[in-house]
């Protein structure tokens, strides 16, 4: 689950140099939109039913206020990173899910909450996210800091980066959505994860106070969805 950033796509390339691909557009005035109006999953894809799933899940949630044309959400093949999120400077290209190693609803959520963080909030000089800087997120930032330090295999880079601000984000609302969906297929993965002691989970009991921040994020921002009430 990484964070691709592209460099820039150049005009009129000579032949046999690599084209870019291009950042998904925008159009007219921002405005709050349904989460199957912000990204575009893949239809013929075995693993659309799951995605839609988790689509519909977080959907339940929030929505985003958003200028973009949908984000396209790729299906691959890979088997070293669950997902990705593609991006250059404030625009996405792309979100891509494995559909290999059965963590396709668990790495699509946490590309999600990779674009929400990032267009939420961008900070052109700095490059900074929401999850790092915006008042919104400031509860939810003190209550992660006290979570576990999960651990991946590999070196201090690695650990770094799986400890940054804005992916610890992408866990904990990947965790939350699941956890909040009411729908019993994501609940039993999100079980097993925990039964597993994944590193990417948390358990229920140290989480359940985080869950409750990442929904208060959206409350803040205006994004709830107004008939659900907050969970407990």
């Amino acid at each position: 689950m990484q964070l691709k950033s592209v460099r820039c796509t150049t005009e009129d390339l000579p032949m046999g140099q690599r084209r870019y691909p291009e950042c998904v557009a925008r159009e007219g005035k921002p405005r709050l939109r349904s989460l199957e109006d912000v990204v575009a999953l893949p239809r013929r894809s075995p693993l659309a039913a799951e995605l839609q799933r988790a689509l519909a899940a977080a959907s339940r949630l929030h929505g985003l206020r958003s200028d973009l044309s949908p984000v396209p959400v790729v299906a691959t093949a890979t088997i070293s990173e669950a997902g990705a999120y593609r991006f250059r400077k404030r625009d996405p290209i792309d979100l891509r899910v494995s559909r290999v190693g059965g963590r396709s609803a668990l790495g699509f959520l946490h590309e999600l909450g990779h674009l929400l963080d990032h267009q939420i909030f961008y900070d052109r000089k700095t490059r900074s996210w929401a999850s790092a800087v915006h008042q919104a997120f400031a509860p939810w930032r003190e209550a992660a800091a006290l979570l576990d330090k999960r651990v991946l295999p590999g070196g201090s880079s690695r650990q770094r980066y799986f400890q940054s601000v804005h992916e610890v984000w992408a866990r904990s609302y990947a965790q939350t959505v699941m956890l909040r969906s009411a729908d019993s297929a994501l609940a039993r993965q999100l079980g097993k994860l925990q039964a597993e002691d994944d590193a990417h989970i948390w358990q229920a009991a140290q989480f359940a106070a985080v869950a409750i921040e990442v929904e208060l994020v959206f409350e803040r921002l205006g994004l709830r969805q107004l008939s659900l009430p907050l969970a407990a």
